[in-house]
């Protein structure tokens, strides 16, 4: 077996990176050391060289770090290359039209869903979230879709490290109904969040072919009172049903 050459200083680079990019007010020196346990002495190395290339900069006042034009630069030509955003756009703006909700595009990042687009809700009162946001995978109706996809044997590595997280009284905790849960939408091709991961929050997703190294999927979020048990059933249909759009489409293409 070839051992994987492994590169501390860029390790933490990124996990101080990720850190920074997380926090709304940004971070000091002392901050970064304490949350990571990394030594003050690296942290600050690793800063100096990251804000060198632009990558974050600091409030000479403050003296937090924050995201800088450089890291936001790159991700935006990441997303920009993500060829399937501009195959799905016209079917999640027809979708967004049919349910009249939010639809959502997103890919599996690691241990978590990032939102690459949104097609938003023409109502006044409408769910939203930044292109960029990432959702833990043991959330809600996205994560479940991811997690179904995963191998039983892997499902099971991953839950054992990643314990499910109770967000709301509805989120599901008990391991085994969990995995159940998730056999069930692999079976059915989609999965549903009813006020699981927030109260008065209902969504629907499904999975998408996969491009490339990227495993995309497509859901539906909106407020309870205007998803019914009636309407989301419709909805889960829709999301379906666009998903294999997509997915058609990249296989044309692909």
């Amino acid at each position: 077996m070839t051992k994987k050459y492994q590169a501390p200083i860029v390790k933490k680079a990124f996990i101080i990176l990720d850190a920074i990019s997380k926090s709304s007010q940004g971070l000091r020196i002392s901050e970064i050391s304490n949350r990571l346990d990394i030594s003050k002495s690296t942290v600050h190395g690793i800063t100096a060289a990251l804000e060198d290339q632009g990558a974050i900069i600091r409030d000479s006042i403050s003296k937090r770090y924050t995201i800088g034009i450089t890291l936001m630069e790159l991700g935006k030509a990441a997303y920009e290359r993500i060829d399937f955003k501009n195959i799905a756009k016209p079917i999640m703006e027809e979708l967004m039209e049919q349910c009249q909700e939010s639809v959502f595009l997103g890919v599996r990042n690691g241990d978590s869903a990032t939102i690459i687009d949104i097609v938003e809700s023409r109502k006044d009162l409408k769910i939203s979230s930044p292109i960029g946001t990432s959702l833990p995978l043991v959330a809600g109706a996205i994560g479940k879709t991811f997690l179904s996809l995963m191998e039983p044997k892997d499902l099971k590595k991953y839950l054992d490290s990643n314990p499910l997280v109770k967000f709301t009284p509805n989120t599901i905790m008990d391991k085994n109904q969990y995995t159940k849960e998730l056999e069930k939408v692999r079976d059915n091709g989609f999965a549903t969040d009813d006020e699981e991961y927030i109260l008065g929050v209902r969504a629907a997703a499904a999975p998408i072919k996969r491009c490339g190294a990227y495993t995309p999927a497509i859901w539906v979020v909106g407020f309870k009172a205007s998803m019914s048990d009636k309407k989301i059933q419709i909805i889960i249909e829709q999301t379906k049903t666009a998903a294999d759009r997509i997915s058609k489409k990249l296989s044309i293409l692909l």
